[in-house]
């Protein structure tokens, strides 16, 4: 394993006797310097660009500003394969959200716009697109801080999630049902006022919302936050059987470094608005880097927080 610089961040790859898979893609390799190169887009010797699939989501060097003058997001590029759990990571005011929103585009009520840039679904640009025109083809977004409407019971929160979909009755109840199965316990609590449950079970109603909408995928904005860690296993857990039993594409944001990469296949890691690093879960999880800067764990001497800001701020530097 190793780290290569390509286009303005730090790349986990194999060498070139190594060969595992990166999202959406078969074999790869080291990549090669000079050649030009998307993250989430390992290249082995001799694969072209042509023989790649086209990712379900692709973000291509976006810049987002605030207020016409605060640059958040700086030339960010990710891409998201069509059945596949893909960890944004990083600390609180990397840019996480902002990502979310941006694909979203939930940004105009935070006086944010997408300056520089594209944003393709499906090979669709979208970035121009309505939030209600992205729901319907397939996009939703479970926004930070479990966001339900606390005076109406659990039910009725899981019922407005199929309000773009116009399902009659009988369908509606099938959706729902589809929803118990993975959420059992808000079958339970079906009747409660939202506003009454726990903190796990609002953001159980908030993912059971996303579903209700038959998305494609899922855009999940730190389901860890405010949460014990036993239930953030279980949302974590349900996250996993949704992915491989109903097909369904996540992007999720993530502070909790640990959890997201055990759980994801791939890991964009963000610093001050631009993608740092990036590679497959399992070899950013092993790294000792990450290991060190973002999971707490070392396997040698210890570090001081001036030598670990140093070491950040030099490898943006060199980025």
């Amino acid at each position: 394993m190793g780290w290569v610089q390509v286009q303005g961040g730090l790349r986990l790859v194999p060498g070139r006797q190594e060969h595992g898979r990166s999202p959406g893609q078969g074999n790869r390799g080291q990549v090669r310097q000079g050649e030009e190169h998307h993250p989430g887009q390992l290249r082995g010797p001799g694969v072209s660009a042509a023989a790649e699939p086209a990712p379900l989501l692709d973000v291509n060097g976006i810049e987002v500003i605030y207020n016409h003058v605060i640059l958040v997001l700086k030339g960010v590029s990710l891409r998201v394969p069509e059945g596949r759990i893909v960890a944004l990571l990083g600390a609180n005011g990397a840019g996480k959200t902002t990502t979310l929103r941006a694909v979203s585009n939930l940004l105009r009520g935070e006086r944010g716009e997408v300056t520089k840039g594209s944003i393709r679904y499906r090979g669709e640009r979208v970035d121009r697109l309505s939030p209600a025109d992205l729901v319907r083809r397939g996009v939703v977004q479970v926004m930070e801080g479990r966001h339900c409407f606390a005076h109406l019971t659990v039910e009725d929160n899981l019922r407005t999630g199929a309000y773009t979909r116009r399902l009659g009755r009988a369908d509606t109840e099938a959706a729902l049902e589809r929803v118990y199965q993975y959420f059992p316990r808000l079958k339970q609590r079906r009747g409660s006022q939202a506003g009454y449950t726990s903190g796990g079970e609002q953001q159980m109603t908030a993912i059971g919302r996303a579903l209700m909408a038959s998305p494609a995928m899922i855009l999940l904005d730190e389901p860890s936050m405010g949460l014990a860690p036993q239930i953030v296993e279980e949302i974590f857990q349900i996250v996993r059987d949704l992915n491989q039993r109903e097909g369904v594409s996540f992007l999720l944001a993530e502070q909790n470094t640990n959890i997201a990469l055990r759980y994801a296949d791939y890991g964009y890691i963000l610093e001050n608005g631009r993608v740092m690093m990036d590679g497959d879960a399992a070899a950013l999880g092993s790294n000792e880097d990450v290991k060190e800067f973002y999971l707490g764990i070392s396997s040698g001497a210890r570090r001081s927080f001036r030598d670990t800001k140093f070491y950040r701020r030099r490898k943006r530097w060199l980025a």
